[in-house]
């Protein structure tokens, strides 16, 4: 019987794999068999040795995507390196921290710029590639605040609401095309960008007190949600939200 969770002979785009989420999303998706373009600011040295001690190939792919300059070179690096491009995993994301009387144009900018207007041309991008094709999974990564409004993140809520709406309609415009499109919605995954909220005690306690696993998640927990939409497991699976919280929403 085929295992309809294997990737082997896969081209995984990853982009923001260096470290955290993004790295464990790469690490999982070559355990299945992918092989890994590790996408980032910073060099995923650690990332790309990792996934090719697992007998995967795997290359780095210089690119900030603070700005939608590098999206197309993203598209044709891999496809050169690797040979193709099968999933696209866009999970490169940053957050700044301000009362909402606060906040600057500035932070607004640099967070909607990286976290949703570069993730719908790198979508473009590679769904151009992927419709010549017939086929292609790409995931988003979404958030808790895709579903809540959070505190003291006014862009970075924005994005993330924006993200839900634009997995959506790449699913209803693409899936006939042969191409899903989803997200992973983490919950709170103990990373670089909620390391202010770790140090806070009383919000760290006040997180931990909601959530059901009463723990914070590591970026290994989403390992299998993407492997299962990146695979043909998924194949019916359009515009959904997956949420890997520990139980939080359903608090």
């Amino acid at each position: 019987m085929t295992n309809p969770f294997d990737l082997t002979g896969r081209v995984a785009v990853v982009t923001g794999a260096n470290t955290g989420i993004g790295q464990g999303i790469a690490l999982a998706l070559a355990a299945a068999g992918a092989d890994i373009a590790a996408v980032g600011r910073t060099p995923a040295q650690e990332t790309v040795e990792k996934a090719r001690a697992l007998g995967r190939r795997a290359e780095i792919i210089s690119a900030d995507l603070s700005t939608i300059e590098p999206v197309d070179r993203v598209v044709d690096e891999a496809v050169d390196k690797l040979g193709g491009l099968d999933i696209l995993v866009n999970n490169a994301g940053i957050i700044r921290r301000n009362d909402s009387l606060d906040f600057t144009e500035e932070d607004w900018d640099a967070v909607v710029d990286t976290n949703l207007k570069s993730v719908f041309f790198l979508c473009q991008a590679a769904g151009r590639h992927m419709v010549k094709q017939g086929r292609g999974k790409i995931i988003n990564i979404a958030s808790m605040l895709t579903f809540q409004g959070g505190i003291r993140v006014p862009s970075y809520t924005a994005s993330k609401s924006g993200i839900g709406g634009l997995t959506k309609i790449l699913a209803n415009e693409w899936a006939s095309k042969g191409i899903s499109v989803n997200a992973i919605a983490p919950g709170y995954i103990a990373t670089n960008n909620t390391a202010a909220l770790q140090a806070d005690a009383d919000r760290n306690k006040s997180i931990l007190d909601r959530i059901p696993a009463a723990r914070w998640g590591s970026p290994d927990d989403m390992g299998g949600a993407a492997v299962f939409l990146a695979s043909s497991a998924s194949d019916y699976v359009q515009g959904h939200i997956l949420a890997v919280d520990g139980g939080w929403l359903a608090r």
